[in-house]
């Protein structure tokens, strides 16, 4: 069985997901609070400002020891070093990934249908997410709703590490987990609370006691 994932609470972050507030504060907080992966997720950034923004991330990041995770950009993924990629089923796949960037540590691979899991790029994967649990304004491209039912059959039809993401708070965040996700991954949740570290702890000790 794969189950070497040591993550618990996955952060993905975007500028415009943090409301105004600077991103790299949003993200600090964050891990203060317990996050312990973190995606940078910018579909509306051209190269060099994408790049910019991942760099500076993953120096924050790395004086936490906590990883970087690119969305669905092996070329800034590669420039700024980061520790993995996490790709979608419409994006370049996993085993391509493999074969043009030998030393990627990660690669994070979306379920959005159940035929995937019976596909071959599975095995290219490090971990699976299993998106949308729910539904979610940051996520306006999805095809799939899964909910709880669908967590827990993916997780009868896999040993791969589950990292659910769409719609997670406080209030379902102990139920993701019972249905068989490995880690739990938000947006908004922490994003756009308040005090992002707060809110953190708050879903990591939900994780840690489910």
């Amino acid at each position: 069985m794969e189950r070497q994932f040591p993550y618990k609470l996955y952060l993905v972050i975007s500028e415009e997901a943090c409301c105004g507030r600077d991103m790299l504060w949003v993200a600090e907080q964050a891990v203060k609070g317990g996050v312990d992966l973190v995606q940078i997720r910018e579909k509306n950034k051209n190269y060099s400002d994408f790049l910019e923004s991942s760099l500076m991330l993953k120096e924050m990041l790395d004086s936490y020891s906590v990883p970087l995770i690119v969305n669905d950009n092996p070329v800034v993924a590669v420039n700024c070093n980061a520790y993995g990629i996490h790709v979608g089923n419409s994006d370049i796949p996993p085993s391509e990934i493999k074969k043009k960037w030998p030393g990627c540590n990660m690669i994070g691979y979306s379920v959005e249908y159940m035929e995937q899991l019976s596909g071959t790029e599975i095995e290219f994967s490090n971990y699976l997410g299993v998106s949308p649990v729910f539904s979610t304004p940051t996520k306006t491209d999805t095809v799939t709703e899964w909910g709880l039912k669908g967590v827990e059959q993916i997780r009868t039809l896999t040993d791969k590490p589950l990292v659910a993401i769409g719609g997670i708070n406080q209030f379902n965040a102990k139920q993701v987990i019972h249905a068989g996700a490995d880690c739990l991954a938000v947006v908004s949740a922490i994003c756009a609370a308040d005090n992002p570290a707060k809110a953190a702890e708050t879903l990591r000790n939900l994780i840690e006691t489910a």
